[in-house]
C-alpha cells in the first residue's frame, strides 16, 4: 500500500511541506482572477491576460534560472523559492488594504509565481532523487500526487466560502502563508546535503540553460512522453476558461454547482494515486504508458455534449472523474520514469525544460482556444479541443526504451 510504506523522517518533513504548501494552493486556487474581478473589475481580456501571460512571462525567467538550481544544494534553493513566493502573494493584501492595489501588480505576481514554483520543482525532484531509494521513488511520487488531487477537491470549495465570508483577498493570505509553512517544513531537515559538482565546463556557459532539452530529445522513451504530456496537458487546460464561460454564463449552472463539478471528481486523483504501484507490479510501466496515457485522452470529448440541468452536471463530474483517476495514476509513473532516466547532474534542467514545455503549452492551446471560441462558440472549441486530444496516443512511446549507457543512473541516488 502506497500510504503505509515508511520512507523516513526526511521525506516524512518534505512531505508535510509539500502539503501544506499544497492545500494553501488549493484553497487559493483562482484567486487572482478573483480579485482582478471583484477587486480590481477586471474584464474579460484582463482576466485571460493574467491567467496566460503572467505565467508565461514566468516561465521565460524559469529557464536561465534553471542552471542556478542544477549546481546548488537544492534545500536552500527550495525555501528561497518558498520565501519568494511568500513575498510576493504578501503584498497583495497589503496594497489591498492600503487601496493600492492594481492590475499590473497582479501580473507581476503571477510570473513571480510561475518561475518560483518551475525552480521549486526542479529542486524538489532533484533532492527526492538523492533522498529517496530508486526502489520507493514511484511510492513517494504517487504520495506528492495523491496529495495534490486531495488539496484541490477540498481547497477551492473551501476558498470560496472563505472569500464569500470574509473578503477577496481571504484565500491570498492563506496561500502566502502556506509558502512559510512550507519553508520552514524544508528547513526541519536533517542531514548535510552535498554540494553538487559540477560537470564540464560548468554552470555558466551558455548551452547549460538547453541541456535539459537536449537530454530529453535525445532519450527516445522521455521525448516522445514529453511532447505527449505537452499536448495533453495543453489541451485538458485550454478547456477550463471554455467550459467556465459555456457553464456559468450559458448554460445558467450556479457557481456552486460549478465548484463543485471539478472538486467533487478530484476524489478519483486518491484512487489512482494509490493503484500507481500496484498496477505497475502487475502489469508493467510501459503497460501504463500505453494503456492509461490513452484512456486519459479519451473522455474529455464528452464535455461538448454538456447539457443543462443535473445531467449535464453529471457529465461534466463524469468526464472530470475518468480523466482524473487516469491522470493520477499516470503521473506518478510518469514522474517515476522521468527521475530514473535522467542523471542527478541533470535533474533541476530536465525538470525545469519539461516545466517550461508543459506552461508553454497550456499558454498557446488557451489562447487558440478562447479565439476559436470567440469566433465560433465555447461548444465548438470544446469539441475542437476534445478530437485534437484523440491523436495524442499516437506520440506515446511504441517501445519501453531503456539506455544502454546509464552509469549515473546507478550510482546517483544515494
Amino acid at each position: 500500500m502506497v500510504g503505509r510504506r515508511p520512507l523516513g523522517r526526511q521525506f516524512g518533513w518534505l512531505w508535510a511541506a509539500y502539503a501544506v504548501s499544497a492545500y494553501g494552493s488549493g484553497l487559493g486556487f483562482g484567486a487572482l482572477p478573483l480579485i482582478a474581478v471583484l477587486a480590481l473589475h477586471a474584464g474579460p481580456a484582463e482576466v485571460s491576460a493574467l491567467s496566460a501571460v503572467g505565467p508565461a512571462v514566468g516561465t521565460l525567467i524559469a529557464v536561465p534560472l534553471a542552471p542556478w538550481v542544477e549546481f546548488r544544494r537544492k534545500r536552500p534553493v527550495m525555501i528561497t523559492m518558498d520565501l519568494a513566493r511568500f513575498a510576493a502573494m504578501a503584498t497583495i493584501p497589503v496594497a489591498y488594504a492600503f487601496g493600492r492595489l492594481g492590475f499590473a501588480q497582479l501580473l507581476v505576481i503571477s510570473a513571480v509565481v510561475a518561475a518560483a514554483k518551475i525552480a521549486f520543482n526542479a529542486a524538489s525532484g532533484a533532492y527526492l532523487k538523492a533522498l529517496v531509494p530508486p526502489d520507493d521513488l514511484l511510492v513517494a511520487n504517487a504520495r506528492f500526487e495523491s496529495t495534490n488531487w486531495s488539496s484541490i477537491a477540498v481547497g477551492p470549495p473551501l476558498g470560496g466560502a472563505a472569500i464569500g465570508l470574509f473578503g477577496p483577498v481571504t484565500t491570498v493570505v492563506a496561500d502566502a502563508v502556506s509558502y512559510l509553512l512550507s519553508a520552514l517544513g524544508i528547513t526541519a531537515i536533517r542531514g548535510r546535503e552535498e554540494a553538487p559538482r559540477p560537470t564540464g565546463k560548468g554552470p555558466v556557459r551558455a548551452g547549460a540553460l538547453l541541456d535539459g532539452w537536449r537530454h530529453i530529445m535525445a532519450h527516445p522513451g522521455l521525448r516522445a512522453l514529453y511532447l505527449n504530456h505537452m499536448l495533453v496537458a495543453g489541451l485538458i487546460m485550454a478547456t477550463e476558461p471554455l467550459l467556465a464561460v459555456l457553464l456559468l454564463r450559458q448554460l445558467g449552472f450556479p457557481p456552486w454547482q460549478y465548484g463543485l463539478a471539478f472538486a467533487a471528481p478530484c476524489a478519483g486523483g486518491l484512487i489512482g494515486s494509490r493503484l500507481a504501484r500496484r498496477v505497475v507490479a502487475r502489469y508493467g510501466r510501459h503497460a501504463v504508458f500505453r494503456t492509461v496515457g490513452t484512456l486519459r485522452a479519451i473522455w474529455l470529448i464528452g464535455l461538448a455534449f454538456v447539457r443543462p440541468g443535473i445531467v449535464g452536471l453529471v457529465t461534466v463530474m463524469a468526464v472530470e472523474l475518468a480523466i482524473i483517476i487516469n491522470m493520477s495514476l499516470y503521473t506518478p509513473v510518469l514522474a517515476t520514469y522521468r527521475l530514473e532516466h535522467t542523471p542527478q547532474h541533470l535533474v533541476a534542467r530536465t525538470l525545469s525544460a519539461w516545466s517550461v514545455g508543459q506552461q508553454a503549452s497550456i499558454a498557446v492551446l488557451t489562447a487558440l482556444a478562447g479565439l476559436l471560441a470567440d469566433v465560433t462558440s465555447p461548444r465548438t472549441a470544446l469539441t475542437v479541443a476534445g478530437l485534437l486530444i484523440l491523436t495524442t496516443p499516437l506520440l506515446l512511446p511504441r517501445h519501453d526504451h531503456t539506455p544502454q549507457h546509464a552509469p549515473e543512473l546507478d550510482h546517483s541516488h544515494s
